[in-house]
């Protein structure tokens, strides 16, 4: 019987070397996707709902949430992470720094109830639309202090909701497509 993608990810299976190198590269990922903008306002539309999901659901609760504070760690200390290459204290603590605390705990959320409860689409799906929940939930909570609690849906969740459940639809379909390979493997 060959391991699921699950299993094969999960941090007792990756030893030594592996889970830096894994942290690492999920982080570079979450980079890569910030690089991904659309101008918006009031911040760019990236791909790093896909991102965090992505990393959810195949590495699992743990190691997809070390994955993402590995990134806003990079971020912190000046690295030009973030979307539009910016770097340093100041977005992490601005406006959307509610959403970018939100990816690292969704992640661990989605991931864990995924590599708990692993199922098809509508199985993969459902955690990710929960997080997403959650990252909305403390984006908002953060920007209403910049915003007032009256504009907080409007600018903050409105103009980005039709857009992230396609990207967590995305995640959730090529999560699916990389197990089936892996076990076709």
């Amino acid at each position: 019987m060959k391991p699921s993608v699950e299993a094969s990810l999960s941090v007792p299976a990756l030893a030594g070397w592996r889970i830096p190198a894994a942290i690492i590269g999920g982080s570079l990922l979450m980079a890569l996707s910030a690089q991904i903008t659309i101008p918006f306002w009031p911040v760019p539309m990236t791909m790093q709902v896909c991102a965090t999901f992505l990393l959810a659901g195949l590495a699992g609760g743990r190691l997809a949430a070390a994955m993402v504070a590995a990134y806003l760690a990079e971020a912190a200390v000046g690295l030009p992470v973030l979307a539009g290459g910016s770097a340093g204290l100041a977005p992490l603590v601005g406006p959307t720094g509610g959403y970018l605390l939100g990816f690292a705990v969704a992640a661990f959320l989605a991931g864990e109830w995924i590599r708990r409860r692993p199922g098809g689409l509508i199985g993969t799906a459902v955690p990710m639309l929960a997080g997403l929940g959650v990252i909305y939930l403390l984006g908002c909570l953060w920007l209403a202090q910049f915003t007032g609690w009256q504009a907080v849906i409007a600018a903050g969740v409105a103009p980005f909701l039709a857009g992230d459940v396609l990207k967590v639809l995305l995640a959730a379909a090529v999560t699916i497509a990389l197990r089936r390979l892996r076990r076709a493997a």
